[in-house]
C-alpha cells in the first residue's frame, strides 16, 4: 500500500489547485485517484495531442481532487499567480513505527478566512487482514460555509449503509469551478452516525466509512456532464457536504479486504469490518478517534493539532479514564 499526500508548492503552470489532496494505491491498482490531466497525448483525435479545454475547466479545479472545497470555490479562486506565493506546510511526517504511520499538514492561503489541516495515519490493527487508512480533515474558519469532501474512488459501487435517491433525470452539480462536469447521480441527508460506502475493483473489495452529522449530505456523482466531445473519464466520486458550518472535522477510515474468485464464483470477506467510527474527544488541541471492529475490538487514536514536538509530553481525559503519552500521536487497542 501506498499513500501520496500532496502538501507542496503550485507547480508552476502545470500545477492543480489541489492543496492536500491525496491518491491511495494497493499494488498497482489506484484505490483512490487523482484524475491528472485531461489530455491525450500525441493522439490527433483528440484536439491533435494537445491539452483540452476541459484541462482547466476540470482537471484544474479544486473538486477534481480528493481534498476540501469551500463554497463549491477553487482554491486560491483558481488564480495561478495568487497560488503560486503559497505552499502547505508539513506539520507532522513519521514513517518509523510500520503499525502507524503519519503524516500530517496545515493550509492557510487556499482559503484566506480558513485553515486546512489534514492528518493521514496508516493503520495495522487486530482483526483487519490489510492497514486501514484513518483521514481526519479539520477546518476552522472566520465564517459559515458549505464544505464540500470528495473522495475519486476505482472500481464498482456496491452498496451504502444509507437510503439515497436517484433522479429521473441527470443534472449537473454545478454551474462552475468544476462542478459543472459532475453528474448529481445519488443524494441524501444522513441521520445516522456514520456513513458507509462499498465497492469492488479488480477481485477486491473496499469499504468507506465516515462519521457523520445531522443533516450532513452524501451526494453520489460522476465525471461527464457538459462534455459533448466525451474527452472525460466516467469516473464516480462520494462526497461529504456539510452546509452552514463555520468549523468542521472530516473523520473517515478507508479498508481493503476480502477477494472473489472468478473460479469459483464465491466472494470472501466482502463487508466492513467497522462497526463504528467516532470522534470521542475533540477541543482547541486535541482529537481523539475511535474505532471499533465487529469483533469488538476498540482502537483509540489521539493526535495532537497544535505541538509536533517529538518530546512534548500529554495528558487528556476521555470517559473518566486519563491517557498519558510523550509525542504528537498515541494509539492504543483495548481488547
Amino acid at each position: 500500500f501506498t499513500l501520496v499526500m500532496k502538501n507542496t508548492s503550485q507547480g508552476l503552470s502545470h500545477g492543480h489547485y489541489d492543496k492536500m489532496s491525496f491518491s491511495y494505491y494497493n499494488n498497482s491498482n489506484e484505490i483512490l485517484q487523482d484524475y491528472g490531466l485531461a489530455r491525450f497525448v500525441n493522439i490527433e483525435q483528440k484536439n491533435g495531442g494537445g491539452y483540452l479545454k476541459e484541462n482547466k475547466t476540470w482537471a484544474k479545479q479544486t473538486i477534481a481532487h480528493n481534498t476540501l472545497i469551500q463554497d463549491e470555490t477553487t482554491h486560491f479562486k483558481g488564480d495561478f499567480e495568487t497560488g503560486s506565493l503559497h505552499f502547505s506546510e508539513l506539520f507532522l511526517f513519521d514513517n518509523s513505527n510500520q503499525d502507524v504511520q503519519i503524516v500530517s499538514a496545515k493550509e492557510n492561503n487556499a482559503y484566506p478566512d480558513s485553515q486546512l489541516h489534514r492528518t493521514m495515519v496508516v493503520l495495522n490493527l487486530p482483526n483487519f487482514e490489510n492497514p486501514v487508512l484513518l483521514d481526519i480533515f479539520d477546518v476552522k474558519s472566520n465564517a459559515k460555509h458549505q464544505y464540500d469532501l470528495p473522495y475519486y474512488y476505482n472500481g464498482q459501487f456496491l452498496a451504502t449503509n444509507f437510503k439515497y435517491e436517484s433522479p429521473k433525470t441527470l443534472e449537473p452539480l454545478g454551474t462552475k469551478n468544476g462542478y459543472q462536469h459532475l453528474w448529481k447521480e445519488g443524494n441524501a441527508i444522513v441521520n445516522d452516525s456514520k456513513a458507509q460506502l462499498n465497492w469492488m475493483n479488480d477481485n477486491q473489495f473496499y469499504s468507506l466509512t465516515t462519521v457523520t452529522s445531522k443533516s450532513d449530505e452524501i451526494i453520489l456523482a460522476r465525471t461527464g456532464a457538459n462534455d459533448p466531445e466525451f474527452n472525460l473519464r466516467r469516473d464516480p466520486t462520494f462526497i461529504i457536504r456539510k452546509k452552514d458550518t463555520q468549523n468542521a472535522t472530516f473523520v473517515t477510515a478507508i479498508e481493503t479486504h476480502g477477494s472473489y474468485s472468478y473460479v469459483t464464483e464465491s466472494a470472501k470477506n466482502a463487508y466492513s469490518n467497522i462497526h463504528n467510527l467516532e470522534i470521542v474527544f475533540q477541543d482547541a488541541t486535541y482529537i481523539g478517534v475511535k474505532i471499533i471492529d465487529k469483533k469488538g475490538v476498540e482502537t483509540l487514536f489521539i493526535f495532537n493539532s497544535k505541538n509536533n514536538d517529538a518530546s512534548q509530553k500529554n495528558e487528556i481525559t476521555i470517559n473518566n479514564k486519563v491517557y498519558n503519552w510523550t509525542g504528537t500521536y498515541y494509539k492504543t487497542n483495548i481488547e
